[in-house]
């Protein structure tokens, strides 16, 4: 954590012209950033992760708690003279959105500026919806979240936007949804709300919360896979989201692992998604005799299960490992990361019981001293994950620069 804070400080251009008050607003992002992150801390505390001198240290955040953005929380004895203060984000300063929205439906909750879930909304549920119905859920979900919650909405800072496919923006800032997988033309992403509206692939956001609060915090180089009915995959570079020339990099679940292999909803062959999604899974199962109701949580229990007996999801299972090992493997041997974190609901449900293989699959897959360099673990967050880290942008656009 300290030496991110101290990276963050001097990858200024040192041959850039900074006034007192750019100087200024840098350390304040920082250490803001700082206090959201550790949602408790000391004055003392900020001073040595961030490198910011005591006195100036002491200065933001009599500056940052005069804005209604931190509060004296708490205190702590200290060794003999006056309690040591402790500080935190302050609740009520600021609310964001985040929504998970998927083919099937939308998942929006609001939170606060600890990043507590103060509301949450859900539409949608249907087998399939259309784009246009996906655009009317939202807005009906957001709608009724703003009905119970008038009394703060002057105080939402924006709306953060995980999504099932690539996210571009033009030069005008405007944002389209290229969801080839699902079959749906270019989407436009409605930015007709009251608040700033900031859209990516949901894949990155959760990696973004990952990076926050969870199994990628203190991680500058880690790598953070989603699985559930579609793949994707969040790289962090150097303690940052990886996006690609135009924000579409990391589209791993379209990435080979079969050279014309089985077919994917992409139109391609031979897909990472084709071979580990919930859908191929299943419909691998089908196809030796597997019976299963559904096609979310439940059948991919039934599934496991299955296996676990011996049964014929057996082998379906021993495939997927693989499939996913080779997978994972080629992004080793690319990323050199020092943590996989794998998530997503389908890659929970598969690290409950086969994280063993899972690495050891992994590790057959890359180069031998690549696969001596990471460890693999579960998520820490489930089902809110995507919603969590998309109301982070918003909040992550409050906290200013660096960029």
């Amino acid at each position: 954590m300290t030496s991110r804070y101290r990276h963050t400080m001097s990858t200024v251009d040192p041959r850039a012209a900074q006034t007192t008050a750019s100087v200024r607003q840098r350390n304040r992002t920082v250490a803001l950033q700082y206090i959201l992150r550790e949602r408790e801390t000391t004055r003392a505390a900020l001073s040595r992760a961030t490198g910011l001198s005591s006195a100036a240290s002491a200065s933001i955040v009599t500056e940052l708690i005069s804005d209604g953005l931190v509060a004296e929380v708490g205190a702590m004895a200290s060794r003999g003279g006056r309690p040591i203060a402790v500080i935190g984000p302050r609740a009520e300063g600021g609310y964001a959105i985040g929504a998970d929205i998927g083919e099937r439906g939308v998942a929006v909750e609001l939170f606060d500026l600890t990043l507590t879930m103060v509301d949450r909304e859900f539409r949608g549920g249907g087998k399939e919806e259309t784009p246009e119905r996906i655009w009317a859920d939202l807005r009906e979900a957001i709608d009724a979240l703003r009905e119970r919650n008038a009394s703060i909405w002057d105080r939402l800072v924006g709306i953060g936007l995980g999504l099932p496919g690539v996210v571009e923006a033009d030069e005008n800032g405007v944002q389209t949804l290229y969801a080839q997988s699902l079959g749906w033309a270019p989407q436009p992403i409605p930015s007709d709300y009251e608040v700033p509206v900031f859209a990516e692939n949901g894949a990155k956001m959760q990696a973004r919360a990952e990076l926050w609060f969870g199994a990628a915090r203190g991680i500058d180089h880690a790598v953070v896979a989603l699985m559930g009915r579609g793949v994707g995959l969040g790289v962090i570079a150097d303690g940052e989201i990886y996006h690609g020339g135009f924000s579409s990099a990391t589209e791993w679940g379209h990435t080979k692992v079969a050279f014309g292999g089985r077919p994917c909803r992409c139109g391609d062959r031979g897909c990472v998604e084709a071979y580990v999604g919930a859908d191929a899974l299943l419909e691998s199962w089908r196809a030796v005799g597997g019976r299963f109701t559904g096609s979310g949580w439940q059948a991919i229990g039934a599934l496991l299960d299955d296996a676990v007996a011996g049964g014929t999801a057996a082998g379906v299972l021993d495939e997927a490992i693989e499939a996913l090992g080779a997978a994972l493997g080629s992004i080793v041997n690319l990323t050199n990361p020092r943590r996989v974190v794998v998530g997503g609901w389908v890659g929970l449900r598969l690290m409950e019981r086969h994280a063993g293989p899972i690495t050891a699959a992994v590790r057959r897959n890359c180069l031998h001293r690549s696969g001596e360099q990471f460890d693999l673990v579960p998520a820490t967050f489930g089902g809110d994950t995507v919603a969590l880290g998309s109301a982070l942008v918003p909040i992550e656009v409050l906290i200013g620069p660096p960029r």
